[in-house]
């Protein structure tokens, strides 16, 4: 499966000046295998070592951290030299060795004609010991679950996303295009973005065996509960089992004493933190002023939570495949929900950045607001055909440059762009290409 993460590599493999790499993300997004990839196609060799399982791997990083003498070793252990320029070494797992991550700084000073790519998770890599992390001598990459256009890719449909590219997402696309999206659409809110659930819907094209695949993830997620944080696994369960009823709320603001009945902010803020480090779940705060920066107007306060693959918390809340464009009352507040979710996750990776939401007393919201280039945007995410005034309220308060909404609409102003749910991941490639910054 083609990831959008790959021309990163490959300009970490062109680069001058090139770090050691350290990939990291949640947990089943794919880390390992892009990188088994990449180093398939870009390299003569690929050295593959994971610490996970591995306790002999480990004994090597006890020494010294002589990056010669670690080379040497490895080469030995795969019974094939490692060159410089041609073999592509890679450190799996590396969240579990503090001293192999300790190295990284030498091989950038000592070693730098050596290519060395590591994976760890984003919690692993977080909860290694601070002296054991090399500052400022690795280059650092994230990856997150799988995007709509990602998915596209993963079912063959590369002529459609090259039209795609290659369009003005504000102008309409034709029509058997456009049905041709929302067909797909529709089975990405059934599969979501985790590579696992991905590849069997592609195999089978069955909704039972997606299910399966991410009751198998949630659970194991459950269960780093438990392995990491032993002593917050209540909280955190209890955390994690409630976003789904938390989203479905109508403001969907997180609120700690709807996690369990009595408990306060003070009892659950570490575990939230907790799960927002594993890169499990997003943090979106709001803004009291939608102006640059926004993280200068934030409200730490008041915030909403969602799920880092649109796909998990659609299983989690039970609902049925059809939910996103189906008009039946009873799913209308949680088809909002993951309707916000989708498009939040399908902007972060594009812009590695937190999004914001906005919202005035009580009368008006909008569901997310982004800084592109220094851009403030204001995104108005909806499943349907339903209007909201608060886009207008917004643009006559802070005359954005920009501003988009998933639907239909006549435009209140001409800054007003209508970029269609399917077309989510052209919004923040069409805001630099507009040069508004």
């Amino acid at each position: 499966m083609r990831r959008e993460i790959y021309d990163d590599l490959l300009k970490w493999k062109k680069s001058n000046d090139r770090k050691p790499l350290l990939l990291q993300g949640v947990r089943q997004c794919g880390k390992t295998y892009i990188l088994k990839e990449f180093g398939k196609e870009n390299y003569e060799d690929v050295a593959y070592f994971t610490f996970e399982k591995n306790p002999s791997l480990h004994v090597i990083f006890q020494k010294d951290l002589d990056p010669k003498r670690l080379l040497n070793e490895l080469s030995v252990m795969r019974d094939k030299k490692i060159e410089p320029g041609k073999t592509l070494l890679i450190l799996d797992e590396i969240q579990l060795c503090g001293r192999a991550l300790t190295s990284l700084k030498f091989f950038c000073e000592e070693a730098q004609e050596y290519h060395v790519a590591t994976a760890g998770s984003l919690l692993g890599v977080l909860l290694a010991k601070k002296f054991s992390f090399p500052v400022g001598k690795v280059k650092r990459l994230k990856m997150y679950p799988m995007t709509f256009r990602e998915f596209l890719l993963a079912n063959s449909a590369d002529l459609l996303v090259e039209h795609v590219d290659g369009a003005d997402p504000t102008e309409p696309l034709s029509e058997p295009i456009a049905d041709k999206l929302k067909a797909h659409l529709n089975n990405y809110f059934l599969v979501g973005g985790m590579p696992a659930a991905v590849s069997s819907w592609t195999a089978n094209g069955d909704h039972k065996n997606v299910e399966e695949v991410l009751d198998d993830i949630i659970d194991d997620y459950v269960g780093d509960f438990a392995k990491h944080a032993p002593e917050h696994i209540t909280k955190l369960t209890l955390i994690w089992n409630s976003i789904p009823a938390q989203l479905a709320r109508d403001n969907r603001k997180f609120v700690f004493g709807h996690v369990k009945t009595g408990m306060r902010a003070k009892d659950l803020e570490d575990a939230l933190e907790w799960l927002v480090n594993a890169g499990l779940v997003h943090k979106v705060k709001k803004v009291n002023e939608a102006r640059f920066p926004l993280s200068a107007y934030s409200d730490n306060t008041n915030f909403k939570v969602y799920m880092a693959d649109i796909g998990i918390l659609r299983r989690m809340a039970k609902v049925p495949s059809d939910f996103i464009f189906s008009e039946h009352k009873e799913h209308t507040d949680l088809r909002g929900a993951i309707t916000e979710n989708y498009v939040l996750n399908e902007i972060i990776p594009r812009i590695r950045d937190d999004l914001y939401y906005w919202r005035s007393g009580n009368a008006a919201e909008v569901d997310l607001v982004a800084q592109i280039e220094g851009v403030v945007v204001p995104i108005e995410a909806k499943a349907g055909n339903s209007k909201s005034k608060s886009l207008t309220e917004f643009i006559t308060r802070y005359d954005p440059k920009i501003a988009v909404t998933t639907t239909a609409r006549r435009n209140v102003s001409g800054v007003v762009k209508h970029i269609p749910l399917y077309l989510q991941w052209r919004v923040a490639d069409h805001v630099r290409s507009r040069k508004l910054f």
